[in-house]
């Protein structure tokens, strides 16, 4: 299949298991925010938090590695997925030993630690789901990786109803709700794609599991690293500030996630292609040429993010949560950031590089923990908002120019450089005018100047995908 042709392909199929569940997220808002107050809405978010970043430190981010092990031709998928299960399990074991001092957490007026058993429970259903997905996903099921997540999206949303509303368990029924999703979602890839078949009890391959280690175990450190420059500024805001103030930042960075929805869907299909089209001649200019349409879709979507983020904040959150549509605009520039990064990824998961997407991440970690130290004590939560931007954009610069080692990607720095100022520039017209005609008049003549720099190569790759489909069709 042509490449241009099986990219599209495989993005259609992912963006309908994705979409739906991204979509989700925002449609529960209304209700989850009026059925939490804000510092319920923090811990509980806080506790999904704590339990994204242990993860790949209980299972030593196990899971990247059975998909790109998968996704190698000459592996023996048995071997990958009983190496998966067998690290899980042996790695939550180890995790149980720490149980008592988990249960003393406290941070400034929310007891994590009460929470406790259900951080546990959280740690290993979702653990579990991811390696699953991941090897799935890698053996090229993708059909079953996007009904996948059309029964997540279902299921989300019927726990959800359930412990909110009759139940009425607060933040113990929010966390639940997606255990209960994950817990779903790991018994309906089982049975669909019969993974018992490739889960044994004798002998793995020595070398595969070593290697796969390798792999995997500097990833882990990356993971935490991307936890500290998207996540650790809520602890941070609610250590300085406190549990009100950050459940106002919580509800503002699901906003962006608008512009992670989009970038999602083609980053799942864009890895399998990545991997597949590494050993051509014409890499370079595949690489090229994806990334300037998919930086150009990004950059166009959070433009136009950011023009609508206050009526869009009015719509997803209660009254109360209103005033964090201005941490918003800030938000969005750093999640275009953090897609922009996401791409380049691609490029070490391809070369099996994962101490340079360590060391990367890095350089963005402690850039962001240094400002938060400095800037939220002095201008509040915005300055998270400020910190985690400069923070991605280290990384991109260094990403940027390390891996001109290993393919020679044109980024086209001045337009880049273009696209980060007008989106600058509508941040600051935002929040500085606050709302009126002159505002919305000067931002969307932005958006406007956003769209016709990206219509050139968005057409082009148009023309390269579905002008192969509409020829065949004759």
């Amino acid at each position: 299949m042509d490449k241009y042709k099986k990219l599209a392909t495989n993005t259609i199929i992912f963006a309908i298991g994705t979409f739906s569940s991204k979509i989700l997220s925002f449609l529960l808002m209304p209700y989850v925010t009026g059925k939490l107050m804000p510092e319920d809405y923090s811990t509980a978010d806080l506790i999904q938090q704590t339990a994204n970043v242990l993860i790949p430190i209980v299972f030593l981010q196990i899971n990247s590695a059975a998909l790109r092990f998968a996704l190698d031709k000459n592996e023996n998928k048995s071997d990958v997925f009983t190496i998966g299960v067998r690290t899980t399990l042996k790695g939550f074991l180890a995790f149980l030993i720490f149980y008592y001092p988990v249960t003393l957490i406290k941070i400034n007026d929310m007891a994590l630690g009460d929470y406790a058993p259900l951080l546990y429970l959280f740690v290993l259903v979702s653990g579990m789901r991811q390696l699953c997905q991941q090897f799935v996903r890698g053996c090229g099921q993708v059909r079953i990786f996007a009904i996948d997540g059309i029964i997540a999206t279902a299921t989300t949303l019927l726990f959800n109803l359930l412990f909110l509303g009759p139940l009425n368990m607060g933040v113990t029924g929010y966390v639940l709700a997606i255990i209960a999703s994950d817990f779903m979602s790991v018994v309906f890839l089982f049975v669909a794609t019969k993974l018992w078949n490739d889960l044994h009890f004798h002998k793995v391959n020595k070398k595969t599991k070593i290697d796969m280690l390798k792999y995997s175990v500097p990833l882990m450190p990356t993971i935490i690293l991307w936890w500290i420059i998207n996540v650790s500024d809520r602890y941070m805001v609610t250590g300085f500030i406190g549990s009100a103030e950050n459940g106002l930042y919580t509800a503002a960075s699901k906003i962006p996630n608008f512009v992670v929805m989009f970038s999602s869907i083609f980053i799942d299909a864009w890895q399998l292609s990545a991997v597949d089209e590494y050993d051509s001649e014409d890499k370079a200019d595949f690489f090229t040429k994806v990334f300037r349409v998919y930086s150009g879709g990004i950059f166009a979507v959070s433009s136009a993010l950011i023009l609508g983020c206050q009526l869009i904040t009015k719509i997803l959150v209660k009254p109360n949560y209103y005033d964090s549509w201005q941490f918003v605009p800030i938000l969005i520039i750093a999640t275009t950031l953090s897609c922009l990064v996401n791409f380049l990824a691609s490029v070490y998961m391809a070369e099996k590089k994962s101490v340079m997407a360590m060391v990367t991440a890095m350089s963005g970690a402690l850039t962001n923990i240094v400002l938060n130290l400095i800037l939220i004590p002095n201008v509040g939560a915005i300055g998270a908002a400020i910190a985690t931007v400069v923070a991605f954009a280290v990384v991109f610069i260094f990403r940027g120019a390390n891996t001109k080692k290993y393919i020679a990607i044109n980024f086209n720095t001045p337009l880049l450089i273009a696209e980060v100022a007008i989106l600058a520039v509508q941040c600051i017209v935002m929040i500085k005018l606050k709302s009126g005609a002159m505002m919305y008049g000067i931002e969307s003549a932005l958006v406007l100047a956003m769209l016709l720099v990206n219509i050139k190569p968005i057409k082009e790759l148009a023309n390269k995908i579905f002008g192969r489909f509409l020829k065949k069709s004759k």
